[in-house]
């Protein structure tokens, strides 16, 4: 593969002059059989390279236990995209933002109570470094200096809306160096950040997704020479529960490029293709409320959620043709998907009868927080005596994120973070009745200062102004549902888990329709699709077709409050993310 070089205000490739013309693609949120179909779909647009972060939190889930198989199989990534002849952009954080559960950075940072996040902090320094070490060696020759297809590497991400600590920039740069990276180094900001994000010797880019000629003329005004480029060109957005679908129109979009590749810079549009939030790992934000980010990452991105090119994909492709050469094929078409309407979940294993099967239970006077339980994702369960029996105000200091609250197994209220709801008021039936906080992690901060967002309850339950202790904490990360006791029999109390079974004669990819349940997540023959909420905007869910196989298949669905009975849900061919803004 060719070195990328910086040449005065060019690129050069071998000494050619070169323009990267590239797209986001995360292989974390694409079924790995899927990888090699969507980068030839990027290659068929027209782009000459892709983009991805690397998320620390999903190939370290524990101090010593480190991952690089299956989908987290990042070197076979990077070989399907050199055999597609694409070069490749890394972005391996240790922060990344993008959306992801607590921007990449790995919950058991947290388990520390005071340690300070992208900082000098030494503490974080000794786990960035332990990172590093075991993420770089096996992507060396990856490198374009090496024969591989990564042209260049991302100091951290967009650092400039975090802080101003050149020291902490160069630390990390160094530590790239120092690990072996020898390919050009970039930093990337939202213009009004460069001054705080940049760091010397290493290239600054920008972000935006308009109004291209006044932000490329505020990154050369910081930065008089070098290449000009924008690393996130937002062609598109995520969604959060609760609000709507954004969307943004194919023709705006594709002018939008057409003004930023007029200039002459070079450009990564984020996303080329979005992908999904599987299992727990969406993130959220939080500027004064929580607004945790949906399953889907679709993005209205040019490659839809299930890989189909879109009128986006068109559009751009046909901008890109006026810049640089398009591969001379014809564009992909849409992929055919599977329908089964109808499929019925006719077994049911209450929750909290499966305890003993999916947890180990800790004591603790107080609660304890998901880190000091070593919990990444999912849920907790906590459980405590009330000591005597009449109306009651129960009181949380913290709820990290959803609080469904239990007294004797039955629900009597809902405490969420994002209403910033702390009380509920109660009735208890006896002394020594049973108190039961089914706590959710809804996706932890992932920009601005509340990344260090500690899930379950971090705090003290009072009830009537006195501090309730003596608890049982049941971690529920939900890795297995192995063992799991299913029955048949009429519809529980509580939260369950549902099952039934499906047919399928040729796997293909399809969508989850799930009208009439509430809240909860999805597994297909053990595969984690997501998050389900009725409060929308999205209403289905993406199953990719190599999940499923000839025959009978297995689906499951934990349902935290209720769903219409009979439970059944859809797999039908198109999605449903929801209503777009007027």
């Amino acid at each position: 593969m060719p070195v990328l070089q910086i040449e005065g205000d060019d690129f050069t490739l071998d000494g050619e002059p070169f323009r990267i013309i590239s797209g986001s693609l995360h292989y974390f949120r694409v079924h790995p059989e899927h990888w090699a179909d969507r980068l030839r779909k990027a290659r068929l647009m027209g782009l000459n390279t892709v983009e991805t972060y690397v998320p620390w939190n999903l190939h370290q889930p524990r101090p010593d236990t480190f991952r690089l198989d299956a989908g987290l199989d990042l070197p076979h990534f990077l070989d399907l995209a050199a055999a597609e002849g694409l070069h490749v952009l890394l972005r391996p954080g240790p922060y990344i933002c993008a959306e992801w559960e607590g921007g990449g950075l790995p919950s058991w940072l947290l388990a520390d109570p005071d340690i300070r996040l992208r900082s000098q902090d030494p503490r974080y320094l000794h786990a960035v470094a332990g990172y590093f070490a075991q993420l770089l060696p096996p992507l060396l020759g990856r490198l374009a200096t090496r024969g591989g297809p990564v042209l260049a590497v991302q100091v951290e991400n967009e650092y400039g809306a975090h802080g101003n600590d050149t020291a902490h920039l160069t630390h990390l740069a160094a530590l790239l160096r120092e690990s072996g990276v020898d390919v050009p180094l970039f930093t990337s900001d939202q213009p009004g950040d460069l001054a705080r994000g940049a760091l010397p010797g290493a290239l600054a880019t920008a972000n935006f997704g308009s109004r291209s000629g006044r932000w490329l003329a505020a990154l050369r005004a910081h930065q008089p020479t070098g290449p000009l480029m924008c690393t996130e060109f937002w062609n598109g957005w995520f969604d959060r529960w609760g609000g709507h679908h954004v969307v943004r129109e194919p023709d705006e979009a594709a002018q939008e490029l057409d003004d930023l590749l007029a200039t002459g810079a070079s450009v990564n549009l984020y996303m080329v293709h979005g992908g999904t939030n599987f299992g727990f790992t969406n993130g959220a934000n939080d500027k004064h409320t929580y607004r945790p980010t949906v399953t889907s990452y679709d993005y209205d991105a040019p490659l839809d959620e299930a890989g189909d090119p879109t009128a986006k994909y068109h559009a751009f492709r046909a901008v890109i043709a006026k810049y640089a050469p398009v591969p001379a094929d014809p564009a992909p078409e849409r992929a055919a998907k599977l329908a089964a309407p109808g499929v019925p979940l006719t077994e049911s294993a209450p929750l909290f009868d499966a305890l003993a099967t999916l947890s180990t239970a800790v004591s603790s006077a107080r609660p304890l927080t998901m880190e000091q339980l070593g919990q990444d994702f999912g849920f907790v369960l906590y459980e405590t005596a009330l000591p005597a029996a009449g109306p009651a105000l129960l009181e949380l200091d913290e709820v990290r994120d959803r609080a469904q609250v239990f007294v004797d197994g039955q629900p009597v209220g809902v405490l969420e973070r994002e209403n910033h709801e702390h009380a509920l008021a109660l009735t208890v039936p006896r002394e020594g009745s049973v108190l039961r906080l089914l706590v959710e992690n809804q996706g932890r901060v992932n920009y601005g200062p509340g990344i260090h967002d500690r899930k379950g309850l971090p705090g003290r339950v009072r009830l009537n102004g006195a501090e309730l202790t003596g608890w049982t904490n049941h971690p529920l990360p939900l890795h297995s549902l192995d063992g799991l006791a299913f029955t048949s029999g009429p519809p529980t109390v509580g939260p369950a888990f549902h099952r039934g079974t499906f047919e399928v004669e040729a796997p293909a990819d399809t969508f989850v329709h799930l009208p009439g349940w509430t809240k909860g997540t999805v597994w297909v023959n053990g595969f984690h699709l997501g998050r389900y909420w009725s409060r929308g905007p999205q209403r289905s869910l993406y199953l990719p077709g190599p999940v499923l196989r000839p025959g009978r298949n297995a689906i499951t669905v934990l349902e935290l409050h209720a769903a219409r009975h009979p439970h059944t849900v859809d797999l039908r061919t198109t999605p449903d993310l929801g209503p777009t803004e007027e």
